[in-house]
């Protein structure tokens, strides 16, 4: 597994370099934006981990561009705590978010859940082709149609809908997609579940404002109607 660590801080990205390096990952590294963009345009890399404030180009620009070509797992790392700034990481493609200071610990706690999300090699005996009207999923190529159209999905935002259609007709509250989806608790952050509901209902929907397929129990949570 190749992971892409972008941070203007360099000893952060050593520390970061050596410790994934132990866990047997291979590890690039940059310093902005502008070099995170390149990397993971010119490198096949499995994960990124970018640093919001950064020289030349920012992280969430940066983050915003490589979704324009790939939809790679990517994790944010960031100074501000304030719940706003996690959803502007969240709105422009992320697919999670740690605060700094973090420990390494749970940032590859966090790498881990994300690249076994992302393995397009799991549960194999599952059905991989998942269908609701005009919707189609194929869980092995990890791809969305709408009306035969190919539909760009974020990572989480695959896990999301992937999830649903599995449990049609199944309430799930926010909390427990975060622990379920997110493989982790964060409560702290419970209205990233929201944006992504949002997000999949502008791409899968006809009328986000009135889905037909990617339902609220309002004051329960989110369910999947065929």
């Amino acid at each position: 597994m190749r992971i892409l660590v972008v941070d203007d801080e360099a000893l952060l990205v050593k520390g970061i370099r050596f410790n994934l390096q132990n866990e047997g990952y291979e590890v690039l590294c940059g310093s902005n934006g502008k070099e995170a963009v390149e990397l993971a345009r010119s490198e096949d890399v499995d994960l990124i981990v970018l640093d919001v404030m950064m020289p030349e180009m920012d992280g969430l620009t940066a983050c915003a561009k490589i979704r324009e070509f790939s939809e790679v797992p990517i994790i944010l790392l960031t100074a501000k705590t304030e719940d706003m700034d996690k959803l502007m990481g969240f709105e422009h493609g992320a697919d999670d978010y740690l605060t700094k200071p973090f420990n390494i610990l749970e940032l590859k706690a966090r790498i881990r859940a994300l690249l076994r999300r992302a393995s397009s090699g799991q549960e194999k005996s599952r059905q991989t082709q998942l269908r609701a009207g005009a919707i189609v999923l194929d869980t092995d190529a990890r791809s969305a149609q709408k009306n035969g159209e190919s539909v760009e999905l974020t990572a989480k935002e695959f896990d999301v809908v992937e999830f649903l259609m599995r449990n049609p007709n199944r309430v799930y509250s926010r909390e427990a997609l975060l622990d379920t989806i997110w493989a982790y608790e964060y409560k702290s952050d419970i209205r990233t579940v929201d944006v992504h509901i949002r997000r999949l209902r502008e791409k899968l929907e006809d009328n986000p404002a009135a889905p037909r397929h990617i339902l609220t129990k309002w004051g329960v949570g989110y369910y999947f109607k065929a």
